[in-house]
């Protein structure tokens, strides 16, 4: 049996946001007067060259697939700022024919001029963070856009004949009833969003969520919120395909399916996270870059905060943890291909314990997780910690 390929994708991290929403805990700074453009693209496109010797296989380097621009805010870049990224990327890496590049994006620092010209650096899939369409929801979330700057960020992206959009909306927000949940939903289906990733607020540590609690809806109302959102969902033509994101046929983010199908992907810039494996001797190794922009661009090479490889008793955790979040099969085949060894005893005790608490289905051939799977993904988790 050949051994299918694995997929390379590179995320970029660009750091600086208006303002620090409270609920908050990726890797965002708040901008104190401006940033520091120029000096950090330099740094980003030297970490990358610097990691093009990890995807080097056999004196050929791998093609990048996909690209994703997160943050932060990244379309606070200037679009001559972006040119220079994106060109200083294909300088650096092949990419492939039909990549997928997609740029995350604030309502509240965009307009049509700057995603026209977002796209002609090479961005044909935009992620639109709206969040809420609702101002007294936007004010508690700390967001500095309003819902008519949302409906005009749409607009904008609608108009350019993208390979895809996607708006981000939030649920189970402080005080919000199913009608407030659906109602954003609506609004996003109206506009004909081809794509929309749909999560529930979770209250992370290191926010200001987490030390001034905010009052959630309670467990009740937000299985109520989950379970009639999904049935909108798919009466409007959007098919599930992971936990929290929905789009319509042919629109699904390749970028994160291959996370979530434990391909390989590239992370550059400060605090950037990175899962490589070695083609000739299978082994995995995780990395993660100086978080502070000040730091990363001070030390600067190898830009590197910490690396380790994947130890052979993680790999089962690391797979499902990964592989589970998405609603279609699992083909068992896939952790012997991906993770160049086949389950033990144990592992495959855990799997069959799983099938019997009815969280997993099983054929011959796949596993897949059930709607109570989906529902309590962590109880099936721990099944292999």
């Amino acid at each position: 049996m050949v051994t299918p390929r694995i997929p390379l994708s590179l995320y970029v991290h660009i750091p600086w946001c208006v303002q620090k929403c409270p609920y908050c805990d990726f890797n965002s700074h708040q901008m104190k007067g401006q940033i520091p453009e120029n000096e950090y693209i330099g740094h980003v496109l030297d970490d990358l060259a610097n990691d093009v010797a990890s995807i080097t296989h056999n004196g050929e380097i791998r093609d990048v697939e996909t690209i994703f621009i997160g943050g932060g805010t990244p379309s606070l870049l200037s679009i001559e700022g972006m040119h220079r990224l994106m060109q200083g990327i294909a300088q650096r890496v092949p990419l492939a024919k039909n990549i997928e590049v997609t740029m995350e994006a604030n309502p509240g620092t965009v307009e049509a001029a700057r995603f026209t010209g977002f796209q002609d650096a090479g961005i044909n899939r935009i992620s639109i963070g709206v969040q809420s369409f609702q101002k007294a929801h936007l004010s508690k979330l700390g967001r500095i856009h309003d819902d008519e700057q949302a409906r005009k960020a749409i607009d904008y992206a609608k108009q350019l004949g993208l390979r895809s959009f996607n708006t981000d909306l939030m649920h189970g927000l402080p005080e919000q009833s199913i009608e407030n949940a659906l109602s954003d939903l609506k609004q996003s289906i109206g506009q004909e969003a081809p794509h929309i990733s749909w999560y529930q607020l979770t209250i992370e540590p290191n926010t200001l969520f987490y030390s001034k609690p905010p009052v959630l809806p309670t467990d009740d109302v937000l299985w109520d919120i989950q379970l009639q959102g999904q049935a909108l969902l798919a009466q409007s033509g959007y098919q599930q395909y992971e936990i929290s994101a929905y789009s319509k046929p042919g629109h699904q983010c390749q970028h994160n399916l291959n996370y979530w199908r434990f391909g390989d992907y590239l992370g550059i810039g400060c605090g950037a996270h990175a899962k490589i494996t070695d083609l000739d001797t299978g082994i995995i190794t995780r990395s993660e870059k100086v978080k502070h922009p000040k730091g990363y661009m001070d030390l600067a090479k190898p830009y590197l905060y910490k690396q380790h490889r994947v130890l052979d008793s993680d790999m089962a955790f690391e797979f499902f943890m990964n592989r589970f979040r998405l609603i279609e099969p699992c083909i068992k085949d896939e952790f012997e291909w991906l993770c160049r060894r086949t389950l033990n005893e144990s592992e495959r005790y855990q799997l069959t314990s799983a099938v019997d608490q009815n969280l997993l289905e099983e054929t011959p051939q796949t596993w897949q997780v059930t709607e109570l799977g989906r529902r309590y993904l962590n109880t099936l988790l721990s099944e292999f910690v």
